[in-house]
C-alpha cells in the first residue's frame, strides 16, 4: 500500500519532466499560445501520393542530398525529398516568406509545435522550426484559415506559410532532427 504523499511526490515529477520537455523543445522559439487542434477537414489532409505537381520548379541540381527539406529563398519554393522513394522528390510547393530570409546552407529541425499563434496574430498549425539567426526563428507552418499573406515588413518574422494540405506533408516529413538545406 502507497502513502498518498508518496503518489502526490511522484505525480509532481512527472508532470515536471513534461513541461521541462516541452520548455526544451520551444527553446528559441517566440512565445507562442497553444490552440486547440482544429478537426482535420478532408482539404487540409495531404493526398496519398503528395508527389511534386507537374507545374512544379524542378528540384534545383545544388540542393545537398539524403532524405530532406529544401528550400529556395528566391524562388519561394520547398521540395521534400528522400532518394530512397521513387520519385524522390515526395512533394513540392510555393510558400510565403517572412519579412527576413534565412541565410543559405543547412539546418537541422529542431522543434515541432503542432498549433500556435504566428506573429502576424493568425492561429497556425503544423510549426517546424528548423533555425535561429539574428534573434530571428525561422520555421515552416500554416494559417488555419488558409491565408499566406506577404508578410508585414515593419516585423521581423521568419515564420515560412503554405497551405494546409502542402503543410500536413510537410509536418509529416520533417520530423526532429530532418535536414533542412536553404538554397538561394
Amino acid at each position: 500500500m502507497s502513502r498518498p504523499g508518496v503518489v502526490v511526490t511522484g505525480l509532481t515529477l512527472a508532470a515536471l519532466a513534461t513541461v521541462g520537455l516541452l520548455a526544451f523543445q520551444a527553446n528559441g522559439a517566440a512565445t507562442r499560445t497553444p490552440v486547440a487542434k482544429p478537426a482535420t477537414s478532408s482539404s487540409a489532409a495531404p493526398s496519398p501520393s503528395a508527389a511534386a505537381s507537374p507545374s512544379a520548379p524542378a528540384l534545383p541540381a545544388a540542393s545537398g542530398t539524403g532524405r530532406r527539406v529544401v528550400y529556395s529563398a528566391g524562388s519561394h519554393y520547398v521540395w521534400l525529398v528522400d532518394p530512397k522513394k521513387t520519385p524522390p522528390t515526395q512533394s513540392a510547393f510555393p510558400v510565403t516568406p517572412g519579412s527576413v530570409e534565412p541565410t543559405a546552407g543547412s539546418y537541422t529541425v529542431y522543434s515541432r509545435t503542432p498549433a500556435g499563434t504566428g506573429t502576424d496574430g493568425r492561429q497556425i498549425e503544423h510549426v517546424v522550426r528548423f533555425a535561429q539567426q539574428n534573434n530571428v526563428v525561422f520555421g515552416f507552418s500554416a494559417a488555419l484559415d488558409g491565408a499566406t499573406p506577404s508578410a508585414d515588413p515593419k516585423t521581423k518574422t521568419g515564420g515560412i506559410r503554405s497551405g494546409r494540405a502542402d503543410s500536413q506533408s510537410l509536418w509529416d516529413f520533417a520530423q526532429n532532427g530532418t535536414k533542412v538545406v536553404v538554397i538561394p
